[in-house]
């Protein structure tokens, strides 16, 4: 059970930063490190957050950081959700009930956080090349510092960590790569470097052999000098080992074993469902069951599967978070999770629509930024049938600025006759779907994190491109919404007696309805979840232009600024797209 009541943990208390922990004797970090465990769990239990990755590296995070002369000696760890842990020992211990909160330390290593977060990350597979080129950037300085990467093995699957790996070998830095290897992601890892890594570790145990020397042939063929597997919870055999490959010159490469929730039967059990938790309720009062943006997906696709048989669906490792677990029970043989490797799924989905399957790639926002060329190269010019279903777009609350999904309008509006929609709830999302599945060409359906606000029937409607509909005739001001900020957008119009239309297409614009809008109020005002340059209000605001329409425009949405970690409320009370900044930014613009 995740306790409630903090621990008692008097070795832990004795040691607020990195030197602290180096006064120690290697007897007494088992200890640290099982103190260190308690108070994980008790810390995410009241924050809640990234739970399961943090407690597969206690043992890991202690050996380095007593290893190794942080902050002079660089750590960088990928993806990040692994590091509460290096949190906790690096001065923010009091601090990680707070994590992800306003104000509270982020979910993720940031640079202006702390000395010790050499490298700010929250999206996979950067680690190798960033520590690489800290490496060399010492190496120019004639320091000799320590440099060292901590990648999971999901993180391997993406191209970009061969590239870092392939390029190091001709560096001849000081760089160690450590591979944590836990046979997972957020998913069960796919593909074939996670079989073959599985494999070998199993041949090992089998055989009886001591040097993994069949794992070894991999990455000593890239010029790493190649140590392991060996046990990541082994704190003496980690000192050990840590010990030869940090003084030992030129790339190095040590592979653990250890295990994703390590310590938390539970977590060990479910590693998937216990990747992140939200925080403990101490009245225990039962969770409410609500229906997401990503349930509503997740029941579309499988509902048009069943008639459409020339439909597939492709995600990077988000099979759960896309809701696409029930899709692959029921046809396998049209799901594919490509691991974390969002260029592949682009060029991927653009070879099937070459061959006349039509594929719904499931991607974040935030991850559809890293295949931007893919998109454009690959899919765009080549004019092919494709439906992107673009989860977590706009603010997505505590993951903060790394996780966001607020430029993949601005993205999406510069390619030639792509279609663009923003669903405002559940009915929206399905028959927009529906309507973009039905295009022939690329059509891109952005939708938030979190709860629907309405529910919707087994019906699919395809609506005509480009069209609006008009929720309430006002005078004065016309309010035009593009997503899920409609019902902000509803409690204005309806105190103000303003005109409310729901725009659902950015791309193309509904050009007649802005005309005449245009023509019949004093002020068009736009709101979406999506930064104010390049999306939807810079696109009413080029229509107007090109139009020449004299009417003032006031587009709102998110400021020409990165919006930090915070409930999403609260980050939408931060750039007025709340009920009251929504009301008190059009009362100024009337007022000039």
């Amino acid at each position: 059970m995740i306790p409630t009541c903090p621990p008692d943990t008097p070795l832990l208390n004795q040691v607020e930063t990195p030197e602290q922990l180096r006064t120690l004797t290697t007897s007494q970090l088992p200890e640290l490190a099982t103190q260190l465990r308690s108070f994980l769990l008790y810390s995410v239990g009241q924050s809640g957050g990234h739970f399961g990755a943090g407690l597969g590296v206690i043992e890991l995070t202690i050996a380095l950081h007593y290893s190794l002369n942080t902050p002079n000696d660089h750590l960088v760890w990928d993806v990040g959700h692994q590091c509460y842990p290096h949190k906790i020992l690096t001065g923010r211990r009091q601090e990680m009930p707070t994590i992800r909160q306003k104000e509270g330390p982020s979910p993720f290593p940031k640079r202006s956080e702390s000395i010790y977060d050499d490298f700010g990350v929250g999206h996979s597979s950067t680690s190798i090349s960033a520590a690489l080129g800290m490496a060399i950037a010492d190496k120019l300085r004639g320091k000799n510092n320590k440099t060292v990467a901590v990648i999971g093995d999901g993180a391997m699957t993406a191209g970009m960590a061969f590239e870092a790996l392939n390029h190091a070998a001709h560096t001849n830095t000081n760089l160690l790569v450590i591979l944590n290897d836990n046979d997972m992601s957020i998913s069960e890892n796919e593909g074939g470097l996670a079989t073959y890594l599985a494999k070998n570790i199993k041949d090992k145990s089998a055989k009886g052999r001591s040097d993994g020397e069949t794992t070894a042939a991999l990455f000593e063929a890239l010029d790493f000098e190649y140590t392991g597997p060996i046990d990541g919870h082994d704190l003496p055999l980690l000192l050990k080992a840590l010990s030869k490959v940090l003084n030992t010159p030129g790339p190095q490469f040590l592979h653990l074993i250890t295990k994703k929730g390590k310590g938390f039967q539970p977590a060990e059990d479910d590693p998937i469902g216990y990747h992140a938790i939200t925080k403990i309720n101490p009245i225990h009062q039962p969770k409410q069951s609500k229906v997401s943006y990503s349930n509503i997906f997740g029941r579309w696709i499988c509902d048009l599967a069943t008639t459409d048989t020339n439909l597939t669906a492709i995600t990077p490792a988000m099979r759960e978070g896309s809701d696409l677990i029930e899709f692959a029970k029921r046809f396998p043989d049209r799901f594919f999770d490509v691991a974390i490797a969002e260029q592949h799924a682009l060029t991927l989905a653009a070879g099937m629509a070459c061959q006349k399957i039509k594929p719904v790639v499931a991607i974040y926002s935030t991850f559809l930024q890293r295949a931007f060329d893919q998109l454009v190269h690959d899919i765009s010019i080549q004019d092919l049938d494709i439906l992107l279903a673009i989860d977590r777009a706009g603010l997505v609350g505590e993951d903060g600025a790394t996780h966001s999904g607020v430029i993949d309008i601005a993205m999406l509006r510069v390619l030639p006759e792509a279609v663009v929609m923003t669903p405002s709830d559940a009915t929206e999302l399905r028959n927009m779907l529906y309507s973009g599945y039905q295009f022939n060409g690329l059509a891109a359906v952005r939708y938030p994190r979190g709860s629907v606000p309405a529910h919707v029937s087994g019906e699919m409607t395809q609506y005509k491109i480009g069209t609006s509909k008009t929720i309430s005739k006002g005078n004065k001001v016309a309010l035009l919404n593009f997503g899920p900020l409609i019902e902000n957008a509803k409690a204005v119009a309806e105190q103000h007696n303003y005109t409310l239309v729901d725009m659902r297409f950015v791309k193309p614009l509904d050009q007649t309805a802005i005309t005449d809008l245009a023509k019949s109020h004093e002020l068009l005002v736009t709101i979406e979840d999506h930064s104010i340059i390049g999306g939807a209000g810079s696109a009413v605001s080029e229509y107007l232009h090109r139009s020449k329409e004299k009417t003032p425009l006031l587009t709102l949405g998110i400021p020409d600024q990165w919006i930090s970690h915070a409930s999403r409320a609260e980050q939408l009370s931060q750039c007025g797209l709340d009920e009251k900044g929504i009301e008190q930014a059009i009362q100024r613009a009337l007022s000039i």
